[in-house]
Formats: structure tokens, sequence, C-alpha cells
């Protein structure tokens, strides 16, 4: 039987190597390519049609929220399972509706991992015990009603492009949509950060999705 191709996307380097050195052990798999980011994945998914992926989401450029999106759209059949520190509730249930197949948080054990990328290989879905429970939970009002009050100090131009950024596109497709400089995009995309005390991209499109400006 041949071994299960799988492919490793993470922006940091210990974690890639911490997964391979327990997930070469399995004789039933194989290791068959590495990305730090976004863009990358979606390259060796293409070229290297692995059966399963094990996802980062915040990584530079094209988050892996992004990624799964495209890579769903070219390799259907292939399995993406998504490894983060984060757990709202809204950010997984997105990616659900791109097509991931499970969801571990980072502090998951190897044996999970191993049990993870096996379930998802049969064709099954894997959510790990504490995402399961994210899912499960009411809304939390008060972090609603604190969104909605820094929401409400946006302005309207800080929320067209707080969408568009959260959509994929770069300052320069912001830029040409909206008839203004990319230097201004930056400008505002600064701003955004600042006022939502968010510190990259996939805060962005976490806060996006969770207070529903995208869907």
């Amino acid at each position: 039987m041949s071994k299960k191709r799988i492919l490793l996307v993470d922006d940091h380097q210990l974690i890639i190597d911490g997964l391979k050195g327990f997930i070469q052990t399995n004789n039933d798999y194989q290791i068959v390519g590495e990305a730090n980011t976004g863009t990358e994945a979606i390259k060796l998914a293409e070229l290297l049609n692995p059966d399963i992926i094990l996802m980062d989401i915040e990584m530079p450029g094209i988050s892996g929220i992004q990624a799964s999106q495209e890579i769903k759209k070219i390799r259907p059949n292939c399995g993406i399972v998504i490894i983060s520190m984060h757990k709202e509730k809204e950010l997984i249930k997105k990616l659900m509706s791109y097509g991931v197949d499970g969801y571990l948080l980072k502090n998951s054990s190897q044996n999970e991992v191993l049990q993870a990328v096996k379930h998802v290989l049969e064709g099954g879905k894997y959510f790990s015990q504490d995402v399961e429970t994210s899912l499960n939970e009411q809304s939390e009002t008060q972090n609603h009603k604190t969104d909605v009050l820094t929401i409400a100090q946006l302005t309207e131009r800080e929320i067209e492009i707080l969408k568009l950024v959260s959509l994929g596109k770069t300052n320069k497709e912001i830029g040409e949509s909206l008839f203004i400089s990319h230097r201004t995009v930056d400008t505002h995309r600064t701003n955004l950060m600042k006022k939502l005390d968010i510190k990259n991209v996939a805060g962005l499109i976490r806060f996006a999705f969770k207070n529903g400006l995208i869907q």
C-alpha cells in the first residue's frame, strides 16, 4: 500500500520540525513538502497533490484561511486539518464552510494529531474537544457589545478596507477598487490595527468574520 502524502504548512519552522519528527515515525505517512506561507501552500498543493495538509492560520501574506479556501477549489479531495492557537467559534465555522476537514489546537498531543490525520484520510471530520466546546458555546454578550462599540469608532472607509483586506485583497487591489493610492490604503490598514488592537491580517480576518462584516 502506498504511503499517504502529507504537506506541512506553518510560518514557524520549529512547529514544522516538531510535526515532521513524529509523523515520519509512522510508516503509513510520507512528508512530501513544507510551506511557510499561504502562497507557498497553494502552489505546493497544486504541484504535489498531497492527500492531507496540516495548516496554520496566521502566516505572512495570505493566511491559512484564504489558503484553505483556494486549495479546496483546486484540490477538493485533499484533506485539510487546521492546527492553530485560535478557537473563536465564528472563525471555525467559516473554515468549516470552506470545506476544512479538521481543527486542532496547538496544545494537542502527538497522538491526537495522528488520530485526526487518520480520521480525515478515512473520509471523516475531526475537531478536538476544546474546538467542539467552542462551537457549542453561546456567544458571549459582553464581548459582542465591546466589538459593536469598537466598530462604531471606525470610519466608513476603514470598514470598507477591513472588508476588502479580509477578502484577501492586496493594498494595490484595494486602492484600485476604491480609487485611492496604495499608500493611503496602507495608512488606513495601520489605523485599523491600532484601533482594533490587532497585530496582523489574520487578526483582521477573524474580527471581520466574528462580527459579520463578511460572509
